[in-house]
């Protein structure tokens, strides 16, 4: 049985190269949306198994149509598409339930083996941060997270790493030297219980810091 997916994404040029792509598979195209309006109500429509979403619309973005979508049609998967591999981005999105992030550099074998995972309920293809984020945040989504004490710098901190600036630019924007954010950093990342940079951008997404 042929897979129904929607697509949205702003720019035709795009859209007409996802539906190139996908051609052959058992991916079937029903849909297509130039902005995130268009594509809730799209799926709202056609109730498609998986919508390929762009981050960066005009109107309602991806991630505002993603949260509307799992809110109102919890069944159907959303998988995000994005030219930027930004930790903040992969963590909202995470944080709004998308099923996959993939890049638009992805391969074909990629794009299909993430669509066909997602409208099965597989775990996220995409090797290495997002599968990771993805089954730690839903680990930790079942016990309730305390009052972390975070000082007032180190939040500061928190919420330049969720927008996805390096150490050098958190020292720039906080005139701090590196070394002082590197050592926040890595309070920051015990203090929480997360790993990476990037599990700490979810966790700050979940709370309303950025």
């Amino acid at each position: 049985m042929a897979i129904k997916v929607v697509i949205a994404d702003d720019h035709e040029v795009v859209r007409r190269g996802l539906v190139s792509l996908l051609a052959g598979s058992e991916i079937k195209i029903v849909g297509e949306a130039a902005t995130g309006d268009e594509a809730v109500k799209l799926t709202k429509k056609l109730k498609p198994d998986v919508v390929l979403l762009d981050i960066r619309m005009e109107g309602k973005d991806g991630l505002t149509a993603l949260e509307k979508i799992r809110a109102d049609m919890p069944a159907v998967r959303c998988v995000m598409l994005s030219t930027f591999d930004n930790p903040t981005y992969v963590a909202r999105a995470v944080a709004a339930g998308a099923h996959d992030y993939m890049l638009k550099g992805c391969t074909r074998s990629e794009m299909i083996t993430s669509i066909t995972g997602a409208a099965a309920g597989q775990l996220p293809m995409r090797a290495g941060e997002l599968r990771r984020v993805a089954t730690t945040m839903a680990n930790r989504v079942a016990t309730a997270d305390p009052d972390i004490p975070l000082t007032q710098r180190e939040t500061q901190v928190l919420r330049h790493m969720a927008l996805g600036l390096s150490n050098k630019e958190i020292a720039q924007s906080l005139t701090i030297s590196v070394e002082t954010v590197k050592e926040h950093v890595q309070n920051i990342l015990r203090k929480i219980a997360v790993s990476d940079r990037t599990q700490a951008a979810v966790w700050a997404v979940r709370r309303g810091l950025v």
